[in-house]
Order: C-alpha cells, then structure tokens, then sequence
C-alpha cells in the first residue's frame, strides 16, 4: 500500500492537489509554500475515503439510498442523512490504512516534542471553494482531538458528515452529484489560541481593497466565525500599514479548553476582561502584513482564519489555520462609475448640472 496515496504531510500539498486532499488541506499546502505560519499537521486523502467506503461495501448501498430523495422533504432528508452517517460511523478502517494514519499521527506528535499531540480534525472537501458554489462550512470540525482511537473516530466523523441533511440538500439544489463531492481530513495541531478569529483582505462592508479587517475575540476562534460574539474589529491600512480603526466589543463568552479533561469549553468572560483589546497592537499589524503576503501569493482577496498561540515556548506567536478566496465581493459585477449615456446630448446635460465644462 503506497502510504502517499492516502496519507499526505501539509508541506507536499498544493492548490493543484484539491481534488485530493480537499480545499482546506491544499490551502494549508499553498501557505507553507508561501512561508506563512502554518500549524504543522497531515491530510488524510479522499482515495482514503473512497477505499474506506469500499472496504466497507458503502458506495452502492448510499447511492441507492439517496437516489430519488426529494431534498425538499425534510424529514425525508434527515432519515437519510441519518442512516448513512450511522452506517459510516459503525464502518472499519482497515489495518493498513489505520496504520499509516496513526503513524502520521505518531510522527507529528514527535515533530512538536508533545506526547499524543491535541489535534484539530477538519473535512476539508473537493468542492468547497468552487467560484459558483460555497460549500465551506457543511461538514464537521473537531477541536482537542487526542490519541489515536479518538484521532481514528472523528476522522469516520468528518466522513460521515458529507451526508448532513444541509450537505445533501444543498449538493442536490446545486444539481451536484452525490458522488462527485469527495472528503478528505485535516489533522492539525491544536493551537492553544489566546485570541483568534477572521480577517479579510477587503473591507467585506464596503469592499474597499486597501484595508484589511481583522475580527477577533478571546480563545479559539470558532465564537468568531459562529456568529456567536461580536468580536473587537480592526482595520488596517495595506499601504501605510497603519491601524486605521478600532473597535472595541463586549465580548461576552469565549471558547477554551478545560485543562483538567482536555475538552472545549465555552465560558463566559471575565468583567474585567469583557471590554480590553483581545490583540495588541503589534500583533494587529503583523496579521495586516501577513494578509497582504496571503493575499499577493494567491493574486484575489482572501478570508483568513488565525490564532495567535499562547502557550510557551509560543506565546504570541501568530499562526494562519485557514484561508479560501473571499467569495461575496468577489462575485459583485463591477458598476462603471459613469453608466454610458445615450446620445451626445445626454453627456452635454449631464456635465452642465455637475458645473463641468463641456468639450
């Protein structure tokens, strides 16, 4: 069994490799290339996928229970959803590919010197980031993974959550087949984030292209991308790289982790800290330069996920743990400033009433 068939470390995933390793996986590829700090991690590859829904007489047996579903119906949707996710998770990864993931698990928790490194286990899918359709955000993401079992039980999970009653739905309103979406998984160190969040090489309000908006809140940044606080909002100017803006929220929960089970909690924030800038303003500045670097490499405006780490030898470190072309401006036809006019009068009109004169 050729182990780079399945399993793939970041560093040798690229943008030509989605169909492979998903959209995610490929992003983290394409930032390592581009000396962005990227948490170290691997890509469990969609021929994994597929060889796991083989093994395990899946292929036929799911496409025959979503052929003629109705996505319109929910409840229809859910029970299917249902069945094939229980079908999946009750599936068997095979002893050679269980093999390669825990050896990939094994080697990278050797590389950060951390027995049984905590992981995030992210899907990552082939067609998340296609320009007419947004599939990002469908599938499921497990924070403070650790140990193999666990590691090997969210990544069924990642699978199974392809069939989401919104997946499913979504990929049949979009006319995609079932079939022709694939999954791959993300296994990356956890970055015990001290604040973290989004930013944009945009403004997304406005869409000014010289300002970069940076999102953040205290922990992990899934409060922020969950809607779930409203987060301290920065904007810094790409030309002068001066912090143009700031706005200070109440930021009244966040997420952590408990140090005595290992799992994410969410927590209320202390008073105290409710109302105090959740980044310094040096390291504002270092996420503005870094979304211009993401921003020149891919050559479109960008969406960023970041976290700056917070535990030794780490400590306000900055890492990228996501990044996918920006998606609404992107697609906004651009308006010419002045619409054509119809005749030579029009123009002569037109400039009279601004006070231009007219040649």
């Amino acid at each position: 069994m050729d182990m780079s068939r399945y399993v793939l470390p970041f560093e040798e995933c690229d943008l030509s490799m989605v169909n492979r390793v998903g959209g995610k996986c490929a992003s983290l590829g394409e930032l390592l290339k581009a000396r962005i700090p990227v948490p170290p991690g691997f890509a469990v590859t969609t021929e994994a996928f597929d060889l796991f829904m083989e093994e395990n007489g899946l292929v036929e047996k799911v496409q025959a229970r979503l052929e003629g579903l109705d996505e319109s119906m929910v409840e229809e949707t859910e029970r299917a959803s249902q069945e094939i996710r229980a079908w999946i998770e009750a599936g068997t990864i095979s002893e050679p590919l269980e093999d390669m993931i825990a050896d990939s698990y094994r080697l990278l928790s050797r590389r950060t010197r951390t027995p049984a490194q905590p992981v995030a286990v992210r899907s990552s899918a082939t067609a998340e980031d296609l320009p007419d359709a947004s599939f990002a955000g469908q599938q499921d993401t497990f924070l403070w993974v650790r140990g193999v079992d666990d590691l090997l039980d969210r990544t069924k999970r990642c699978w199974s959550s392809l069939f989401t009653p919104r997946a499913i739905a979504y990929r049949a309103r979009m006319g995609f087949e079932h079939s022709q979406v694939k999954l791959s998984v993300g296994v990356q160190k956890m970055v015990r984030s001290f604040a973290a969040g989004v930013m944009f090489t945009l403004n997304p309000s406005t869409g000014d292209p010289a300002t970069v908006v940076i999102d953040s809140n205290w922990g992990y940044g899934e409060s922020v991308v969950a809607g779930e606080v409203t987060p301290d909002q920065f904007h810094v100017n790409k030309i002068s790289m001066d912090v143009t803006k700031k706005t200070v929220s109440d930021k009244q929960i966040y997420y952590t982790t408990d140090p005595e089970t290992d799992e994410v909690i969410r927590i209320e924030v202390d008073a105290e800290r409710r109302h105090l800038q959740s980044l310094l303003d040096s390291e504002i500045l270092m996420l503005g330069e870094l979304a211009n670097r993401i921003e020149k490499h891919y050559g479109k405006h960008m969406d960023i996920e970041w976290a700056t780490e917070k535990s030794l030898p780490y400590k306000g470190e900055i890492f990228i743990v996501q990044s996918r072309p920006e998606t609404v401006w992107s697609r906004k036809k651009r308006e010419p400033i002045e619409k054509p006019r119809a005749s030579a009068v029009d123009h002569i009109v037109a400039g009279l009433i601004k006070g231009k004169k007219v040649r």
